[in-house]
């Protein structure tokens, strides 16, 4: 664990495109990466790309050694995973334990919160390609923090250090908010799909070069409008 001041002992449970540059973020801001866990061979490549000299540890080891545990595993198996490490009673009283699965608030941690873990739910807002590229990105992303209000300023503040701006979501909300992330990021990915296979039908070489800034400046120019008031509001007339 960590021994300077306000630094944590970090554990990341995934290496999987998330899981290994949020611990490369934190590695950045200070914090001390403990372990990681990885299965596949890719997973480990990345660990060994992003986190050089992080041991790879099996998953209770990376838990029993963290004060910080990062859940970036798939929505499918969180919830089993966190009642699998609580019925083995491996969760710590003031550890904190955080997921990133944008549809899930902190309830989903219950079974650790049960042990005295303290929950959080933190999703940067960012389609990752698990490479160095998405450090630079995360310092233009929003992150999404869902958090019982006392540990809402810890969430905000790991958000801050991963290089995000954070933004508080309600528990209540967090299924709307992931429905939101879900249809931005499947709906741009079909619909340029679509394009780049029209154009490749005609000869068109490297349609992606083609369609890149016409993409970018229409995504600016809607997300600019997006932040406009829809309407102005009349000036009061004089009394």
């Amino acid at each position: 664990m960590s021994s300077r001041s306000g630094r944590l002992g970090v554990g990341i449970v995934g290496a999987g495109k998330v899981g290994a540059v949020l611990g490369a973020a934190l590695a950045g801001a200070g914090h001390a990466i403990v372990g990681i866990t990885a299965v596949s061979e890719e997973s480990r490549d990345r660990a060994e790309a992003l986190l050089p000299d992080v041991p790879v540890l099996p998953l209770p080891e990376v838990v029993e050694r963290s004060e910080l545990v990062v859940l970036a595993v798939p929505e499918a198996e969180l919830a089993p995973l966190v009642e699998g490490l609580a019925a083995a009673g491996a969760w710590q009283a003031g550890q904190l334990v955080l997921h990133t699965v944008a549809r899930l608030g902190a309830s989903v941690l219950a079974p650790a919160a049960a042990q005295g873990a303290i929950p959080l739910a933190l999703h940067p807002a960012l389609a990752f390609t698990g490479t160095s590229l998405d450090l630079a990105r995360l310092r233009e992303s929003w992150c999404a923090v869902t958090a019982a209000a006392p540990v809402q300023p810890i969430g905000q503040a790991l958000a801050v250090e991963l290089g995000a701006e954070p933004v508080l979501i309600a528990e209540e909300d967090r299924a709307a908010y992931g429905e939101a992330i879900e249809t931005a990021t499947q709906f741009s990915a079909a619909i340029i799909g679509q394009s780049v296979a029209l154009l490749e039908g005609i000869g068109v070489e490297s349609p992606g070069a083609v369609l890149a800034s016409l993409v970018r400046s229409t995504v600016d120019n809607v997300l600019s409008d997006a932040t406009t008031p829809a309407f102005e509001p009349l000036p009061e007339e004089d009394e």
